[in-house]
């Protein structure tokens, strides 16, 4: 004699499935923006601080020769052997130094990863005597 032995079915009905799709659907579109401005905000903090360190280097130049080097090259060894990388940029030339004469600017490139922000501006002044 045969015996049929009933079987439970082992798995997920398409309803729970869906259910347990629209949960996650619904926790990304709230932490996925949240987790890109925070990316955003720490790549700007980074690209800011470092354009700090180079008006630091680039002041302390002026200083000394008495003038402003706009020579973003120049300071790779002010700023410990190599320039910093801009994370907006995602280069090492990210940075722009500008003099005008009695005063220099210094901030960093906006760039395309770092969405869109307005760059902090360093104002360095030196007169040269």
């Amino acid at each position: 004699m045969k015996t049929i032995h009933s079987q439970k079915n082992k798995g997920f009905t398409l309803i729970e499935l869906l259910v347990v799709l629209l949960i996650l659907g619904t926790i990304s579109s709230v932490a996925l923006p949240s987790y890109i401005t925070s990316v955003y905000a720490t790549r700007m903090g980074a690209a800011n601080a470092n354009a700090k360190s180079l008006a630091t280097a680039v002041q302390t130049k002026a200083i000394t020769s008495g003038s402003y080097d706009t020579t973003l090259t120049d300071y790779a060894a002010d700023m410990g052997g190599t320039m910093p990388l801009n994370p907006c940029t995602g280069t090492t030339s990210g940075y722009t130094i500008t003099d005008t004469g009695s005063t220099c600017t210094v901030a960093a490139t906006m760039g395309t990863n770092c969405g869109t922000w307005t760059p902090s501006t360093f104002n360095l002044g030196y007169s040269g005597e």
